[in-house]
């Protein structure tokens, strides 16, 4: 398949800028990937979807404050992006200025931090967080200090206090993410007892999301997409209930596209059929139509860009053409789009 058989338009008033007031209120569309069928409901109607033994699979990454506001040393202003922190005074990061940052450059932010652009990895830049002893404040403590929550391109508004909380999961606890595993941003405390107290059960991967999620593909030939790699991690302990559950023909459902790219690439890292063995690493998989999961049975997710590797995923889950139709419908009955907006709650094809 070619990357413009993944292209629709969309409304811009349909891009959610806001979140609802409350977790719980957006909509669902419920789509059967066997089927085809579309039913319209809101968030809460999920545990009707859902029985008792069904699993659950979160990811409990936490949204750094990853993006800064400085200047060069010589004047001019810049934009930092982390990407990822490789310690505890390096990170990885894009930077946005008038003229690239040569290696060497020194960027200056608010209380007197500075750092220092020291190389390159690749799209991203290596920067020095220690270069004048700044031993006290790792780079984690200065993203919490003076650094915003990075949130999308497509959101047109600077962030405000509440997206401190609103673009993050409330089950969130290990740092790493430049973006928020938006399907997750669905669920309150509430309802998470309620899920549980009907008997189904609940388990965390983390993956620490990149910028590079809001990247559309550019190549013509889908062969030809370089993935971004995110780093993932599946515990001993969770990977033995994913495989108990399986066993017992219970179902696995994940919220959002990254805890199937978690689970997943566990899965092709596993030396044995149909046995998930733990793994801490990267991955890079790249799920496009054709592709046959291993762990996934169903999928909580939010609607994707257009022409992006996200919406070729849900595409090889549920259909190539019961996602067209889908996203043809959610357009024509307003459903709101990407982080902000209403989710979905797909079954897969063929099942």
């Amino acid at each position: 398949m070619r990357r413009t058989d993944f292209t629709f338009e969309l409304p811009e008033e349909l891009i959610a800028q806001q979140p609802v007031t409350e977790r719980t209120a957006s909509r669902l569309l419920v789509l059967n990937g066997n089927t085809g069928a579309i039913e319209d409901k809101v968030f809460t109607d999920l545990s009707n979807f859902l029985q008792s033994g069904d699993v659950l699979v979160f990811n409990n990454t936490q949204v750094i404050p990853a993006r800064l506001h400085g200047k060069k040393a010589t004047g001019g202003k810049v934009e930092v992006l982390v990407e990822r922190i490789v310690d505890d005074h390096v990170a990885l990061a894009h930077i946005r200025a008038s003229k690239s940052p040569k290696s060497g450059t020194e960027l200056l932010f608010e209380k007197n931090i500075s750092a220092k652009v020291t190389g390159r990895e690749g799209d991203l830049f290596v920067v020095n967080f220690n270069h004048n002893n700044q031993s006290e404040n790792t780079v984690l403590g200065i993203l919490n200090s003076i650094g915003h929550m990075p949130l999308p391109p497509y959101i047109q508004r600077d962030d405000e206090d509440f997206d401190q909380d609103r673009y993050q999961t409330v089950y969130a606890e290990r740092p790493g993410a430049v973006a928020a595993p938006t399907a997750g941003l669905h669920f309150d405390a509430k309802m998470l007892q309620q899920l549980s107290d009907k008997g189904i059960e609940q388990i965390h991967v983390t993956l620490h999301v990149g910028a590079g999620t809001f990247q559309p593909v550019r190549v013509d030939d889908l062969n030809d997409h370089y993935m971004h790699k995110e780093w993932i991690e599946l515990t001993k302990e969770n990977s033995e209930k994913i495989n108990q559950a399986k066993k017992e023909g219970r179902r696995i459902i994940a919220v959002g596209t990254t805890s199937v790219r978690c689970l997943e690439s566990a899965a092709l890292f596993s030396n044995k059929e149909g046995v998930l063995k733990p793994y801490t690493g990267e991955t890079d998989i790249f799920i496009t139509p054709g592709y046959e999961f291993k762990v996934i049975d169903a999928l909580i997710t939010n609607f994707h860009l257009s022409e992006s590797t996200l919406l070729m995923l849900v595409s090889a889950f549920a259909g190539y053409e019961n996602i067209k139709k889908a996203y043809q419908h959610a357009i024509k009955e307003k459903y709101r789009f990407f982080s902000y907006g209403d989710a979905m709650f797909l079954t897969r094809t063929g099942d």
